[in-house]
């Protein structure tokens, strides 16, 4: 039986006329069990793989193997199917054309699945509105799946009329999980990043073949290790107060602002997707009507929910008071991930200023990103960062942007750019 705990991180104090408030809850999540077996609902795998002309002879050999090696780690019993992607889905696995278009996992759907496989060719454009519209088919196909998650790969830009991916895309959110993965350096982290923001799911590069196998290995295990289906972050707030973002932090930034639906008139709720044994923290920024020296409030109460069930709770207070020293404390954990929000769209920007040859924002902006990533340890970023820009001085942000640098390695910063660092005890 899966057990949740919430503890908040927040200096409560504000000054006299102070109205802001900001929090970082960490929600802890133990016992989660495994995908498909905790009696919420059995549990649905989908891989789709980029079958275009672009991926060519090696990365396609090395996909099937990928592929092949996501298909076993697949549990029995959970539901699955695989689709072929190019200018059109294909289902590759299994072979109906009505009813149920996933099938149980067991021995004998495997093999037929694994050789399945074997049969993909590199052929035609890319059009991945496709891909995701037959996915949504497929997962309502089998209403009794309640944890739906697909891996995706590809090589290259998208290849359709700008709007049909942004539609295919909100008609799958909310609707199934999705990590996505590009192969080599031809495709657009910003257009493949879309999707996986939406779909509560990662985004990350594929440098080389032989890289693939191992990286959906790992994807698939961490999906069969979510025995919690789904879970909703619920913010309440008092009558008049105003949710100004909640964001997830940790273990990357994701702003689920916007994702809002109504619970009740005073509460909110945003989609968190399935879990393993994990901890995730969210920064809540709530503002209230000021109040007088020595007056305390309940700013909010953030709560996770499985369905209808509460399964814990968070506090946020406001105090306000005329004791400088206490309303002008940042509290540590605030202060970090307010750093590493700013470190994702500094690099982003950065990055794409670049792109447009405008190398005076670019050098700012990822100036910026290296003086966040020293004061907010992390170490990965700053490592990346080193591959796109000469550190003149860490610790003010003064960098040169550097004359050749593999594609790969922006590549690389920019879809690394959201994952963050724990502040360091």
């Amino acid at each position: 039986m899966a057990e949740f705990t919430a503890a908040v991180y927040q200096n409560e104090y504000l000054p006299d006329g102070g109205t802001d408030v900001n929090a970082i809850v960490t929600v802890t999540c133990t016992g989660a069990g495994v995908a498909g077996k905790t009696g919420s609902g059995s549990a649905g795998e989908i891989i789709i793989v980029d079958t275009s002309g672009s991926m060519g002879t090696e990365t396609m050999a090395a996909a099937r193997k990928a592929a092949k090696a996501a298909v076993n780690e697949i549990l029995d019993g959970t539901m699955f199917a695989i689709i072929a992607g190019s200018d059109r889905a294909a289902l590759a696995y299994p072979r109906v054309t009505s009813g149920p278009g996933l099938v149980a996992m067991d021995s004998g759907t495997r093999a037929e699945a694994l050789r399945s496989i074997d049969q993909f060719v590199a052929s035609g454009g890319t059009a991945m509105s496709t891909w995701l519209d037959l996915a949504v088919t497929l997962f309502g196909s089998v209403p009794q799946v309640r944890q739906k998650h697909a891996i995706l790969l590809t090589d290259g830009e998208n290849r359709e009329d700008a709007g049909k991916l942004d539609a295919a895309i909100r008609r799958a959110t909310g609707v199934f999980q999705c990590d996505c993965r590009g192969a080599g350096t031809d495709w657009v982290v910003e257009e493949v990043r879309r999707i996986a923001t939406a779909l509560l799911g990662t985004v990350d590069i594929i440098p080389s073949a032989e890289q693939m196998q191992t990286q959906f290995q790992q994807i698939m295990q961490k999906a069969m290790s979510r025995g919690v289906a789904d879970a909703q972050l619920r913010v309440w707030t008092p009558q008049g107060a105003q949710v100004l973002f909640v964001r997830q932090v940790a273990p990357t930034v994701e702003d689920l602002t916007s994702r809002r639906t109504e619970v009740n008139p005073l509460t909110g709720g945003y989609p968190t997707g399935a879990w393993s044994d994990e901890s995730r923290d969210y920064h809540v920024a709530v503002r209230v009507a000021a109040k007088a020296i020595g007056q305390e409030q309940l700013a909010a109460r953030v709560q996770l929910a499985l369905g209808d069930d509460v399964v814990c709770q968070g506090l946020v207070k406001a105090t306000w008071s005329n004791d400088s020293g206490q309303t002008t404390r940042i509290d540590p954990q605030v202060a970090h991930y307010t750093g590493q929000t700013e470190l994702a769209s500094m690099i982003q920007e950065g990055l794409a200023a670049k792109a447009q040859g405008d190398e005076a924002t670019a050098t700012t902006k990822l100036g910026r990103a290296v003086q966040l990533a020293a004061e907010t340890g992390n170490e990965e970023a700053t490592s990346k960062l080193r591959k796109v820009v000469d550190v003149e001085n860490e610790a003010e942000g003064t960098v040169r942007l550097k004359r050749a640098v593999d594609k790969v390695d922006e590549m690389a910063l920019d879809t690394a750019s959201t994952k963050t660092t724990r502040i360091k005890k």
